[in-house]
């Protein structure tokens, strides 16, 4: 449960960028404030991910991480908040908020199709309510444009990659992960604006822009990467769905724009669909492979089960190890240990 409440933190924390961002737009054009958005993220994450002796693991990942990474850099850090931005200053507060649902979609059916990340009934059941709660939000804002609806659908879907490409990168920390991401997109962004967007005057809202990046940005993204790591991106992004409504009710109060009575019955729907989402485990008879890669890992589990000091045993740490082929049956995610194929002998669901 600690993964859930992590999430619902980074879901908060994430949510309250879009009101905050819209005011910011007043000031600053789009491609700067997301690259402002994203070196506060670096800066929010570099003690802790500096702190590890392995930091420049990033330079000797290998070639698969390297390309994960590198698509969650061009995906999740350059492409997907321009998009956002974008939108964000075409749409009201609240729409985009409620559109930020459709990233729950994608990286659902990006998992489905293309990273085996398996779904039970209950688990497509929560992703089918929260779809009807996004539409249902959504109708309630009326026609405030096919364009900036477009922006966010497009930045839902850049994210949903950035979602799985992140979850299967093994080789780094997430906090590391976040800091390289931050520097390389934040870096992008602001050159593009430097070359294509007018001059700032002040420097008051690239303080705050900074800021917004190092809580709504570099912290959540950290949390996020953590637990989907653990529990799989696509039930990560289902429990992640609730950053719309905290940056709804945030609207309320720094917009101040309203909540109706379709909104709070949405917000119900979503909250029954993430508790189909929780129940939904699967277990069944399944092989892992020898593998060797590093992560955050305890050893009260049943796939570390490499020696160290007592006292290493008994808390969570990071470094390179080695899996030894295993067979056994357990109820799982799909995490990085588990991204194996479901056939149709020998498994069965558990809730």
């Amino acid at each position: 449960m600690q993964y859930i409440f992590l999430l619902f933190l980074s879901a908060a924390l994430f949510g309250a960028s879009t009101p905050v961002g819209k005011i910011l737009l007043e000031s600053l054009p789009p491609f700067l404030l997301a690259g402002l958005f994203y070196c506060g993220a670096a800066i929010g994450v570099a003690p802790l991910s500096l702190r590890h002796r392995n930091s420049l693991d990033f330079l000797r990942i290998g070639k698969k991480n390297g390309a994960l990474l590198g698509g969650a850099i061009l995906f999740g850090g350059i492409l997907g908040p321009v998009l956002l931005l974008f939108g964000l200053r075409l749409a009201s507060s609240a729409s985009v908020a409620m559109w930020l649902n459709l990233e729950l979609v994608a990286t659902a059916l990006l998992g489905a199709i293309f990273f085996r990340d398996h779904l039970n009934l209950p688990g497509w059941l929560g992703v089918t309510g929260t779809i009807i709660a996004s539409a249902a939000l959504s109708w309630h804002e009326g026609a405030i444009g096919v364009p900036a609806l477009l922006l966010v659908a497009g930045a839902c879907l850049c994210w949903g990659l950035d979602n799985h490409f992140t979850a299967l990168i093994d080789a780094i920390t997430p906090s590391q992960s976040t800091l390289w991401k931050g520097i390389a997109a934040g870096c992008t962004n602001i050159s593009i604006s430097l070359m294509t967007e007018p001059h700032v005057s002040s420097s008051l809202p690239i303080v705050w822009a900074v800021i917004v990046g190092i809580f709504s940005y570099g912290f959540s993204i950290s949390l996020y990467i953590y637990a989907a790591q653990n529990i799989g991106a696509t039930r990560s992004q289902m429990i992640f769905a609730s950053a719309p409504f905290f940056g709804v009710v945030l609207s309320l109060f720094l917009l101040d724009e309203s909540l109706s009575a379709l909104q709070a019955t949405a917000a119900l729907l979503l909250a029954f669909s993430i508790t189909l989402l929780i129940w939904d485990k699967h277990s069944h008879l399944h092989e892992h492979q020898p593998m060797r890669h590093t992560h955050s890992h305890r050893h009260d589990d049943e796939h570390h089960t490499h020696g160290h000091p007592q006292e290493l045993d008994e808390e969570e740490h990071t470094h390179w190890h080695d899996h030894e082929p295993l067979s056994h049956a357990h109820p799982h995610w799909p995490d990085i240990h588990h991204r194996h194929s479901h056939g149709n002998t020998g498994e069965t669901d558990s809730g």
